[in-house]
């Protein structure tokens, strides 16, 4: 909820008084005076002390970092309110390459924030990214001290053998990692192929197919049971993780566009971070050709949940290209701003027009195809809380639909059956399925 700063509360206006005057205030005055004194008294060192300090997270990154594994863990613990800390582990340098020419802007340097405490440490996985985090003095002493003070610690994919297992810190525990690195634990070690493992105040976990219920499970260390309910609610998970994926379509047709589809992914500050790196991600894994442009003026976009990604191209320039499918990604300041963007809203529709392909997810179909007509004689959904702002909602109970040219979902939860569900359209079943598996999705 926004909150006005306390300077504009209150703008008073001076009013001459004579000595014997008596001072007439009116009912807005008053008003106001009274949410300033509401304000003071909430502010009032008694009663802060009454809230308690926010829980803090460090998430470190490298160059080589599995994006996936770093924003959805990012993301799911600042919606439960954790200050997280994204700190580049890469010496000098805040911006790092990660997997699949996904580019982050880290917070701060590690270096920087050696001295500080936290309650959880995670590390996401990914290959160079975990054997730079191995390699790293500086975070293997803060690791080390944090789990000598008996402090929750974490990792996924590659880096709970390449790190925590290389430093000793898996050792008598039961542990996870990604199926490949498995014989890469230490023989002290464990080894279980749990989809998440919790041992103690060790949690690991298999890959980006699990690391939103890694990133739940982290809530639930941090906070509890209530308030991890409470965050994965609002996410839209699947009732069963590893189980099977599908799509609803109507009026089938086919979307082969070649082995290498030219896909635009606009971002915006308030795209939702989740939602727009699994899709990146997971269609380049499928070796798509994803150009992500910026409706800012700038690279440099913010985030829904305050992540800083860097897009390839400001949208100006990614205009003089034709693409074989455009795809939104939801968070509800990114949809309004591409709803409010002409050039994006016009490139869209002749998309439409040209019978060629695009999509959105969340909060966008509701926000930006909805009220420019883009979904006008089709199926499709969205997030579950704009459901009535669609002209049709009758297929809004499926996490996927597909509707000709058109694909929609609903949320941060159903991002990978979006994407795969895109990688079936336009390669085949096959290749979605072994990208399912190479995730560890299913």
């Amino acid at each position: 909820m926004a909150t006005r700063p306390l300077t504009s509360a209150l703008p008073l206006s001076k009013t001459p008084h004579g000595p014997s005057s008596q001072t007439h205030h009116s009912p807005l005055f008053l008003r106001r005076l009274q949410t300033l004194t509401r304000a003071l008294a909430s502010s009032s060192p008694q009663a802060m002390a009454s809230s308690p300090a926010p829980k803090k997270v460090l998430v470190p990154i490298a160059n080589g970092t599995e994006p996936m594994e770093a924003v959805i863990t990012i993301d799911v613990l600042r919606r439960a309110g954790a200050d997280v800390a994204v700190a580049s582990v890469e010496p000098g340098a805040a911006t790092v390459a990660a997997l699949w020419g996904v580019k982050l802007a880290a917070d701060a340097l590690l270096a920087d924030l050696a001295d500080d405490e936290f309650d959880l440490i995670s590390l996401p996985g990914g290959m160079p990214g975990s054997s730079t985090f191995r390699d790293c003095k500086v975070l293997e002493n803060m690791v080390k001290k944090h789990v000598e003070k008996g402090k929750l610690y974490a990792a996924i994919c590659a880096a709970p053998a390449m790190a925590l297992g290389t430093w000793g810190l898996l050792n008598g525990l039961k542990a996870t990692c990604y199926p490949s690195f498995m014989d890469k634990l230490p023989s002290e070690v464990h080894a279980v192929e749990s989809r998440v493992q919790i041992d103690g105040k060790c949690v690991t976990s298999r890959g980006p197919g699990t690391a939103m219920e890694y990133s739940v499970i982290l809530v639930e260390q941090l906070y509890g049971k209530e308030k991890a309910t409470e965050v994965a609610g609002p996410m839209v998970m699947r009732p069963q993780h590893g189980v099977k994926f599908s799509m609803k379509e109507l009026n089938s047709t086919s979307w082969n566009v070649g082995e290498t589809p030219n896909i635009l992914v606009p971002i915006a500050n308030g795209t939702e971070e989740m939602e727009a790196t699994m899709i990146i991600d997971i269609l380049r894994r499928a070796k798509a050709n994803v150009v992500v442009a910026s409706l800012e003026d700038k690279l440099e976009i913010v985030a829904s949940r305050k992540v800083k990604m860097i897009a390839d191209v400001l949208l100006d320039d990614a205009l003089k290209e034709q693409y074989d499918l455009i795809l939104l990604p939801g968070g509800l300041g990114g949809a309004e701003a591409y709803a409010k963007s002409d050039k994006l809203m016009d490139l869209i529709k002749k998309q439409a027009e040209a019978n060629r392909f695009y999509g959105a997810i969340c909060a966008s179909p509701a926000i930006a195809l909805e009220p420019h007509g883009l979904l006008k004689g089709k199926k499709g959904t969205s997030y579950p809380a704009m459901w009535n702002k669609l002209a049709d909602q009758s297929e809004c109970n499926n996490r996927v639909v597909v509707d000709g040219n058109l694909i929609t979902s609903q949320g941060p939860g159903t991002s990978m059956e979006f994407s795969l569900a895109i990688v079936e359209k336009l390669f085949a079943w096959e290749r979605a399925l072994e990208l399912a598996k190479a995730m560890v999705f299913v």
